[in-house]
C-alpha cells in the first residue's frame, strides 16, 4: 500500500563530487533521539540517566548501614557462621539488584528505526483517508491517513502514523516524548531507571522491581530480629532496644515505607503480566478481559514475558554510516566548515590529490539536483504530499548557497529565488 520514495538519482560526476565531502561516523553519533550513549554506543540510556545515581543511592545506602551497624549483633548471636551467611546473602542480593538495574537501564528497550522518508501513496489508494488533508495542500489532494487498521487475533486494532519517525507504528508501539523514539510494546518511561520500558527490557524491569521488594523485606525482617535479640540479651523493652540500635529503627521505618511503593508496583505489574497489558494500555484503553486482543490466558501471558526469546535490537548503534551531502545540508554551518575540504571554485580534489575540472554541461544537472535534494531533505520533516505548495516561503539554505558558490552556479540559484519571489 505504501512504499518508500526513491531518492533523486545523481550523475556519476556529481556523485563523485558529493562523495568527496562525505565522512564515516557511527550510528550513535548521528542518532536523532535524545538518548545518551556510553562505551562507544554499546550502552544506551535515556536523557534522564542521572536519576540512576539516586536510585543506586537509595538501594546501596541502607544495605551499607545494615552491614556496618546491624550485622555485628547478628554475627555474635548466630553461631556456626550463620550470621556471616545472613550478611553475605544481603550483599550478594544487593549486587544482583544493581545488575538488574543496569541491565534495564543500559539496553535498547525496543526502539524502532526511523524511516528516512515518509511512505508514499500508491495508485490504488484503497485505504486513503480523504477527510484528513495536509495543511498546505491548496488543491485538497489526499495525504497519508493518520491511522490504519490491523487485525490482531481476529480483532481490528488501529495503528497510528508517527510524523517524527515517519512510519506507521506496529501494534502496542508508542512514541516516547522523553526519548523521542518509537518503542515496541511501550510500557512507560521510568524516571527511576532513566530509560523507556519496552519489549526488550520489560522482563528485567519486573525482575528489578520484584527483587528490590524482596531486598526490602529481607532487611526489614533481620532488623526486627536484631531488635528482638537485643531485648532478650539486655532484658529491656522495645523502646530501649531501639535506643541501643537506632540504625535498626531507621532501617525498619525506611524499608516499611519503601516496600509499599516497590511492592505495590510489583503487584500492579504482575497483574499486567497475567492479563497481557502494558501500563500505557491500562491507563489509556482500560481493557476488559473480553476486549483485550492480546490476552491469551494467564499461563501463556506469563510464558510470553519470562520464557519467550528476547528479540535482537533493530539498531546497530556501532554501525558505520556515511554522512553524505544530504546530511550536510541539514547540519549547522560550523559542522560543514569543519568537515569540507578547501577547494577552488571550479575544480575539486579527487582521488590521491588529483585535480579534475567539472565539465560545463554538468553544472545544469548539479543545479537541478540541488533543488531535488533540498526538497528531499524538506520532506524528511513532514509527510509527503501529492501536490507541492508553490506559495510556501521556501528558500535555499545557507549550506546550498555555500555549495553553489563552490560549484560556480550561485548566479543561477539567485535567479531561481528571484523567480520564486515574483510568484
Amino acid at each position: 500500500m505504501y512504499a518508500n520514495p526513491r531518492p533523486p538519482q545523481l550523475s556519476h560526476s556529481n556523485r563523485r563530487i558529493i562523495d568527496s565531502n562525505s565522512e564515516t561516523l557511527r550510528l550513535y553519533q548521528v542518532w536523532k533521539g535524545t538518548n545518551r550513549f556510553c562505551c562507544g554506543g554499546r550502552l544506551i540510556f535515556g536523557p534522564d540517566v542521572r536519576s540512576i545515581f539516586l536510585t543506586l543511592f537509595l538501594i546501596v545506602t541502607p544495605v551499607i548501614l545494615f552491614c556496618v551497624f546491624v550485622s555485628q549483633t547478628l554475627i555474635d548471636e548466630f553461631r556456626h557462621n550463620r550470621g556471616n551467611l545472613i550478611v553475605a546473602i544481603c550483599v550478594v542480593f544487593t549486587l544482583y539488584v544493581i545488575f538488574l538495574l543496569l541491565l534495564t537501564s543500559g539496553r535498547d528497550p525496543g526502539i524502532i528505526p526511523r524511516n528516512l522518508h515518509p511512505p508514499e501513496l500508491e495508485d490504488d489508494g484503497s485505504t486513503i483517508c480523504t477527510d484528513w488533508l495536509g495543511s498546505q495542500n491548496g488543491g485538497g489532494g489526499p495525504t497519508l491517513p493518520p491511522t490504519r487498521d490491523v487485525v490482531v487475533n481476529g480483532m481490528v486494532v488501529k495503528v497510528k502514523y508517527c510524523h517524527t519517525c515517519m512510519l506507521y507504528r506496529p501494534p502496542r508501539c508508542s512514541h516516547c516524548s522523553i526519548c523521542n523514539n518509537c518503542v515496541e510494546r511501550f510500557d512507560h518511561h521510568c524516571p527511576w531507571v532513566g530509560q523507556c520500558i519496552g519489549k526488550r527490557n520489560y522482563r528485567f524491569f519486573f525482575m528489578f522491581v520484584s527483587s528490590t521488594t524482596l531486598l526490602c523485606i529481607y532487611v526489614f525482617s533481620f532488623c526486627w530480629v536484631n531488635i528482638i535479640k537485643i531485648m532478650q540479651k539486655y532484658h529491656c523493652d522495645l523502646w530501649k532496644a531501639f535506643m541501643k540500635s537506632p540504625v535498626s529503627g531507621i532501617l525498619i521505618l525506611y524499608t516499611f515505607v519503601t516496600v509499599w511503593f516497590v511492592g505495590g508496583l510489583t503487584a500492579f505489574h504482575l497483574y499486567l503480566i497475567l492479563t497481557n497489558q502494558t501500563t500505557y494500555e491500562n491507563f489509556r484503553y482500560r481493557y476488559h478481559r473480553k476486549m483485550n486482543p492480546y490476552n491469551r490466558g494467564c499461563g501463556r501471558n506469563f510464558v510470553e514475558i519470562f520464557f519467550s526469546k528476547i528479540p535482537s535490537s533493530r539498531n546497530n548503534f556501532r554501525a558505520k554510516v556515511k554522512v553524505d551531502s544530504s546530511s550536510i545540508f541539514a547540519t549547522p554551518m560550523s559542522f560543514v566548515h569543519s568537515r569540507r575540504p578547501e577547494v577552488p571554485k571550479r575544480s575539486f580534489d579527487i582521488e590521491m590529490g588529483k585535480r579534475q575540472a567539472v565539465a560545463a554541461e554538468d553544472f545544469d544537472d548539479i543545479q537541478s539536483q540541488l533543488g531535488s535534494v533540498g526538497g528531499l531533505e524538506r520532506s524528511a520533516t513532514q509527510p509527503r504530499r501529492t501536490n507541492w505548495d508553490h506559495k510556501a516561503n521556501w528558500q535555499n539554505t545557507p549550506d546550498i548557497h555555500m555549495l553553489a558558490a563552490e560549484y560556480g552556479i550561485e548566479h543561477g540559484l539567485t535567479d531561481r529565488e528571484k523567480h520564486r519571489g515574483d510568484h
